[in-house]
């Protein structure tokens, strides 16, 4: 994946740590990699989440892009984590909503389940 900008931790829930690669916003995925993503934007002190999510990266990212909502948010940089499959995958991105609940609307863009 060229042009990566640095690396971070996200902090998962009971001392997980995650290692994330930072890109500018305008990074495009190539088709058909897993992984965890971040939109994120810078604050004072670090990093903010504005969604977290996971699937085919070029997809995904792309969509909320186009859609615009990440952006009118303040999202600023991408975060990205390549996964090993699925389930990793989707647990990773459930544990990081666990703690990072600025993602949530309505200062973020995800949207909790159940309402």
């Amino acid at each position: 994946m060229g042009n990566e900008l640095g690396k971070i931790y996200w902090n998962g829930t009971q001392g997980r740590k995650y290692e994330y690669q930072i890109f500018h916003i305008r990074t495009i995925f190539k088709a058909d990699q897993l992984g965890n993503y971040i939109f994120a934007k810078q604050v004072l002190g670090g990093w903010e989440a504005v969604y977290i999510g996971e699937g085919d990266l070029k997809t995904r990212t792309e969509d909320h892009k186009i859609n615009n909502d990440v952006i009118k948010k303040g999202a600023t940089h991408i975060h990205v984590h390549i996964a090993n499959n699925k389930t990793e995958s989707f647990a990773e991105e459930t544990d990081l909503l666990l703690v990072h609940t600025e993602a949530y609307h309505p200062t973020g863009c995800n949207i909790k389940k159940g309402g």
